[in-house]
């Protein structure tokens, strides 16, 4: 496939925009593969930009050790300080592109979505084919007797929290880096994204495993790119669009609102 690329200039043009639409209309079996992108427009800043959590350290740390499973074993009270102020975001409402997929999804043209993001915006769109890679923040557990807890113990608490029935550790339902995605939901994911016709990669660098490796499950006919960035299926895509997802599914829900007037 020869891969269509329209730079960020171009975003608005309107025979560019048609191209995507079209793909969207003959497609019967859309899977969207998300990362941060996607939620940037909800208020919840991205990782890996210029300007992403990534850049920069934390009492001269990088991130991605403090959210990893020995940070969290090992310094269990710095790890939450971390987690509350830059993880979480409970006012987070779900933005343009979180409804569209909604819509998609009642339209019975989206089989799925497999989502890096831990936010949970997507389900809380009304999306229920929703494939957490990562988890998601308002799931947590204690590590002694399993009781489960809403996001509210963790963000109404100070220091490390504690399971109310044994006193036990409570720790958020995310993968943290050394540890492995839960198996069901990677089966389901990949089982998806098979037999996808239509796959929707956006928001996302593609640069974690071994998330990043599930794109590799698609054979289907239209592979498409949106990211501010380029990644490393871009040469593989059939569509590749250099710009912000929510102002590219903007542009597609103009164009329809249009068509129907």
């Amino acid at each position: 496939m020869t891969a269509v690329v329209i730079s960020y200039i171009y975003m608005y043009n309107r025979e560019d925009i048609a191209k995507l639409k079209e793909i969207i209309g003959r497609s019967r079996r859309i899977v969207f593969f998300g990362g941060a992108g996607v939620s940037t427009a909800s208020g919840i800043p991205d990782f890996r930009s210029e300007d992403g959590l990534y850049s920069g350290k934390w009492n001269g740390m990088s991130p991605e050790d403090i959210l990893s499973a020995a940070y969290f074993a090992l310094h269990t009270a710095d790890f939450y300080d971390f987690y509350r102020r830059y993880m979480v975001h409970p006012d987070a409402e779900p933005n343009a592109v979180h409804r569209w997929l909604y819509d998609l999804e009642k339209a019975d043209k989206l089989r799925g979505i497999v989502t890096q993001n831990i936010d949970g915006l997507h389900r809380k769109a009304g999306n229920k084919r929703v494939y957490e890679l990562h988890g998601n923040i308002h799931e947590n557990y204690c590590i002694n007797c399993d009781a489960e807890y809403p996001l509210e113990k963790i963000t109404g608490s100070d220091g490390v929290p504690r399971c109310d029935r044994c006193g036990g550790l409570i720790k958020p339902w995310v993968v943290l880096y050394g540890e492995s995605p839960d198996r069901y939901t990677c089966i389901g994911a990949e089982r998806e994204i098979t037999g996808a016709d239509t796959l929707i990669v956006a928001g996302t660098s593609l640069q974690v495993e071994p998330a990043a490796s599930f794109i590799e499950y698609f054979s289907g006919r239209n592979l498409v790119v949106i990211n501010r960035e380029a990644t490393p299926a871009d040469a593989k895509a059939s569509l590749v669009i250099h710009a912000d997802i929510e102002d590219v599914i903007t542009a597609v829900i103009s164009e329809q609102n249009n068509a129907s007037e």
